[in-house]
């Protein structure tokens, strides 16, 4: 009975730290950094949970990940709370809180040890590391396969004590549930076998007892591969074809002790680590590679089964996001550590239980110094936590704590400019091409942005760069045309709109920006009214009629080969959604069109004197009803 009650109290106080901890949280709002992938601008959240959104979940590659629970959790999430960030962070919470509980229960129903339970799970509860994963509402997956990771534990423990193909079934099933939140789960077979050696105690020294526990987890770790495979196959968009092996065993090996040592002092995190420019230096991988063989020889020579199942859970947990196979461009991951870290924790709160026990210290000794930890921890919680308040106080937060950051200032110039402040948007724009100089899709769109701002010639320039880098980029062809259009550049913007088309042959904007210029061209040799017809019915029929731009541009392909009845009528279509879509500018050009086709007459441009200089540009801007690229991304 007083066993029972001790664990009550322990429980409230975990669920009363945890709250306090992360109480800032509810007035963060979401952030433009996935947040926007995986709920304000997915569609598919939004439609709630119709047969369309299932199948999707339950088929889509979306986000380069296969996780149907996770998108489930999240369409509940937009139904129950809509944009209302609070609630979905109250998932968040909720999913976190649970899980600490899960873990306390778990260990001290294996272990016995009610207090080192208690001190592990607090650590995880509070811990600065994992706000990452608790505060990012687009990293539900990481505390939702937590959640199945720990029940797994859990119906594993029940089925060691009275093995039965029911309870065997039910962990095989939590387990997969879990896979299906996220793969980072395909290491828990490997945790299982270890926890078997402790604290379960299962393994003994001979052969067939440890062949017969592996061959138990046979039906695990196929399920595991199978979900490795569909993964890999998945995250095709890596950076394994621009790192060598070398870089990233080498980052790999420096990462284990980043981790540690970010969580002995939790200060300077960030939502983005880049890699080092140049690489890491060679002391750095050559200390790291000396520590990692040191402390697992300390470890198997200490003769402590905890030791060496706590770091040993650490080092194999981490295996899938360390960086060998490398996803994404970052270095590494504040939320990568979310139950890795479980593995260090138990090393020291059972090493601390040991020590005490050894010394006879006194019950309020180490009751004071786990108190002071978890309350700095705490501190520290909150504070992190005020950095994730909105986009802005995130990304500068990065900057502030790591070098050369493109991603993040690439991501704090979309934010100010989507604010209002493109002059500054764009120098983060710019100091990230600096950094990156190669990377495409930074500078496409800083070329957007430049040329958004009236600033035509620099937006030119760095969208040739673009395709100076990258031959087949689609987009940076179509808005290059797009933006040579008003400088009267018709040849040059046909053949970007033409490149552009070779690459995406359904290609809406391109199809309009090319159909545009064949039917107004100056030139009749190149003016070809036909096959603007062809391109703008094309467009129309990949839009459904519904889209103002397109119709606008088939009536003017329809006038140019004189059928003026077909033109008025298709403009009035574009003129009642031109209206619907608020475009006022758009809708005041067609009104002048509709008109002048009611005229009988085409709109074209006539063609200059020998004496004169190339077409009428200003004459080009007005009839092509398009003084920037429009954006495609």
């Amino acid at each position: 009975m007083v066993n029972r009650v001790r664990i009550i109290l322990v429980c409230a106080g975990l669920v009363l730290a945890t709250a306090a901890a992360y109480q800032p949280m509810f007035k963060n709002g979401f952030v433009n950094f996935d947040d926007d992938v995986y709920v304000t601008e997915n569609s598919n959240i939004k439609n709630g949970f119709t047969l369309q959104s299932i199948l999707w979940a339950l088929t889509s590659p979306y986000a380069e990940n296969w996780h149907p629970l996770t998108w489930f959790s999240h369409i509940l999430d937009y139904k129950l709370f809509g944009l209302n960030p609070a609630g979905h962070h109250l998932t968040n919470l909720m999913l976190h809180i649970i899980n600490t509980l899960l873990l306390f229960l778990i260990l001290q129903k294996m272990t016995g040890s009610t207090w080192p339970s208690a001190f592990v799970a607090a650590i995880f509860a509070i811990h600065p590391l994992h706000v990452e994963s608790v505060a990012w509402i687009a990293e539900r997956k990481d505390v939702l396969s937590a959640l199945f990771w720990l029940l797994t534990m859990l119906a594993y423990w029940h089925y060691v004590q009275r093995p039965t193909l029911l309870r065997y079934s039910g962990t095989l099933i939590l387990f997969s549930l879990g896979l299906m939140a996220k793969p980072m789960l395909v290491t828990l077979p490997f945790v299982l076998l270890l926890l078997d050696y402790w604290p379960l105690k299962r393994a003994v020294d001979s052969k067939r007892s440890i062949l017969k526990l592996v061959l138990e987890k046979l039906p695990f770790i196929v399920i595991a591969a199978i979900s490795s495979v569909i993964t890999y196959s998945l995250q095709t968009k890596t950076s394994i074809d621009i790192l060598p092996l070398s870089t990233r065993i080498s980052n790999a090996a420096v990462s284990y002790f980043s981790y540690i040592g970010k969580m002995i002092y939790p200060a300077g995190l960030s939502v983005f680590y880049p890699y080092p420019p140049g690489g890491t230096t060679a002391w750095k991988i050559t200390l790291a590679a000396i520590l990692l063989v040191v402390i697992t020889i300390t470890v198997i020579l200490a003769r402590r089964r905890y030791m060496l199942v706590g770091w040993l859970w650490y080092l194999g947990t981490l295996v899938p996001v360390i960086g060998f196979v490398q996803v994404g461009d970052q270095a590494m991951a504040d939320r990568y550590t979310y139950l890795p870290l479980t593995g260090i924790f138990i090393m020291l709160a059972w090493s601390a239980k040991e020590i005490i026990n050894r010394i006879h210290a006194r019950t309020f000794v180490p009751a004071i110094m786990s108190g002071l930890i978890i309350i700095a921890l705490l501190i520290c919680t909150r504070i992190q936590l005020s950095y994730w308040q909105n986009s802005v106080t995130l990304f500068e937060r990065a900057l502030a704590v790591t070098k050369n950051n493109y991603m993040i200032h690439y991501n704090l110039g979309y934010e100010l400019i989507s604010q209002g402040y493109p002059d500054e948007g764009i120098s983060h724009y710019r100091r990230a091409t600096e950094i990156a100089p190669e990377n495409t899709n930074i500078r496409y769109n800083l070329a957007n942005a430049l040329c958004s701002q009236g600033k035509n010639d620099e937006a030119i320039a760095e969208y040739r760069k673009v395709i100076g880098y990258d031959k087949n980029y689609a987009d940076a062809y179509n808005n290059l045309g797009y933006a040579l259009l008003p400088q009267g550049k018709l040849d040059e913007a046909m053949t970007c709109f033409g490149e552009a088309l070779k690459i995406k042959p359904d290609m809406v904007n391109a199809l309009v920006g090319l159909a545009r210029v064949m039917a107004i061209h100056p030139n009749p040799n190149t003016r070809d009214t036909a096959l603007a017809v062809e391109l703008s019915e094309r467009a129309a029929k990949l839009t459904n009629n519904q889209n103002a731009k397109v119709l606008d541009t088939l009536a003017v392909s329809y006038a140019a080969i004189g059928r003026f009845d077909e033109a008025v009528k298709t403009e009035e279509a574009a003129l009642n959604l031109a209206i619907a879509e608020n475009n006022v500018q758009l809708a005041d050009n067609i009104r002048k069109l509709i008109a002048l086709f009611k005229e009988r007459k085409p709109y074209s441009i006539t063609p200059p004197a020998n004496n004169e200089p190339g077409p009428d540009t200003k004459k080009i801007k007005e009839q092509t009803g398009i003084k920037q690229p429009v954006i495609d991304n």
